[in-house]
């Protein structure tokens, strides 16, 4: 009988072992996993059976079973793609408020000819 406690109990903390290391972090409930996994090597039927009562993090369908036959795995992906890094400006200060500047002034100059052109006859171009 002592014989049949100790392979139950290897088994448990093995398989915890195991699930612990296969887990992704944000499946990982109270504690880090290398904190999980010292648990359960320092207190293996103790800790085996906390990492599966409360350490790891079930699916809606509860508990998963795993296949016999394992299907190929695509390519891990990157994620959503990353937004493209703004342009670097490779513009010296000065030369950057010069090129405000100009800018400040076209529009100045564009809201004058707008306004020029709303105000009708008082500039005729005809010459008389």
């Amino acid at each position: 009988m002592p014989f049949l406690f100790t392979i139950i109990t290897l088994a448990l903390t093995i398989g915890a072992v195991i699930d612990i290391v296969r887990r992704e972090d944000s499946q990982v409930r109270f504690l880090p996993r290398l904190a999980w996994l010292i648990v359960v090597i320092l207190l293996p039927l103790l800790g085996a059976l906390l990492w599966f009562g409360l350490g790891r993090e079930y699916g809606d369908a509860g508990i998963a079973i795993p296949r016999l036959r394992r299907t190929p795995r695509a390519a891990p992906s990157a994620g959503p793609a990353a937004p493209p890094a703004p342009p670097r400006d490779t513009r010296t200060t000065e030369q950057q408020i010069a090129d405000l500047d100009r800018e400040i002034e076209e529009w100045r100059l564009r809201e004058e000819i707008e306004k020029r052109k709303r105000q009708p006859g008082e500039h005729d171009e005809s010459g008389s």
